[in-house]
């Protein structure tokens, strides 16, 4: 069975949007998803089958103080208005179409960080509530937002403990593998003096999280090396931008580019890719 994987770059995964986009067009749906933070809030529209939402919301409101504003911190304690984007737009403005993602018979995973055990955990998305709370968790950036709270459990980022959940598609057996990764190839993450600052700030309430912070790269840059291990082996396409996107990149001509940039790379290996689901 093939998995997709999305990795997760707050606005970055508009390239992934582009990616799915083109398999919508192609009729090509995964029986199996999996990704953390906005890769995975994204995934939710292609499990909806709604080519261009991710897209049109980028376009209609990356500027909207509602969606990313300091004053949002007043309402939610985040920088980004909770309830307005993950209430206000798929339930009034952009709508979601429930319908068809209850209808979906696939597998699909949300990575969450467990604040607490410092330990990645995956829900299941189809069981997501109407406030899309698991999704709030999975794109919780300290500081930026806070902890959630789900099923009794505090949760961050779930990019914080495994950011490209490969292993974890692996683990349930799948055997070929899309790995959509939002940084250009040969990228790799260095060590983050941000991440000592929040480590400070939170190690006495979530202790566990320090060394996740700490060591958020080298997991990082492993994994990256996993997956193009994969790729060699016959085992995965990675699809990937050509050119880096700002994680809050304001030009929204950048981002329709950045969508673009996905739809067309993925159509380009369209063929390959409908090879991951022959037997």
């Amino acid at each position: 069975m093939p998995s997709l994987v999305l990795e997760g770059g707050t606005l970055r995964p508009i390239f992934s949007a582009g990616v799915m986009d083109a398999l919508l067009d192609h009729d090509l749906m995964f029986p199996y998803c999996i990704g953390v933070s906005a890769g995975i809030s994204n995934g939710i529209s292609y499990i909806s089958k709604q080519k261009r939402r991710n897209l049109e919301i980028m376009e209609k409101y990356r500027h909207d103080r509602r969606y990313i504003g300091y004053r949002n911190f007043l309402k939610s304690r985040s920088l980004f208005g909770l309830d307005f984007v993950f209430g206000e737009i798929p339930a009034k403005l952009i709508p979601f179409d429930t319908l068809t993602y209850r209808n979906y018979t696939g597998r699909l995973l949300v990575g969450v960080t467990n604040a607490h055990t410092g330990m990645a955990e995956y829900m299941d998305g189809m069981e997501a509530d109407e406030r899309w709370t698991m999704l709030r968790a999975t794109c919780a950036i300290p500081l930026v937002f806070p902890a959630i709270e789900l099923n009794g459990q505090k949760y961050y980022d779930g990019g914080l403990s495994d950011p490209i959940p490969i292993r974890k598609a692996i683990a349930d057996g799948n055997d070929k593998h899309l790995i959509v990764l939002t940084q250009p190839k040969g990228y790799r993450k260095s060590f983050s003096k941000r991440n000592t600052h929040v480590a400070r700030l939170l190690r006495r309430k979530y202790p566990n999280l320090e060394e996740v912070l700490l060591t958020r790269h080298e997991r990082y840059n492993e994994t990256v090396a996993f997956c193009e291990q994969l790729e060699r082996e016959g085992r995965a396409i990675i699809l990937r931008p050509e050119t880096p996107l700002d994680s809050f990149e304001k030009d929204i001509g950048k981002l329709r580019e950045t969508c673009q940039q996905g739809y067309e790379l993925a159509n380009g290996r369209i063929e390959d890719i409908r090879r991951l689901f022959e037997i």
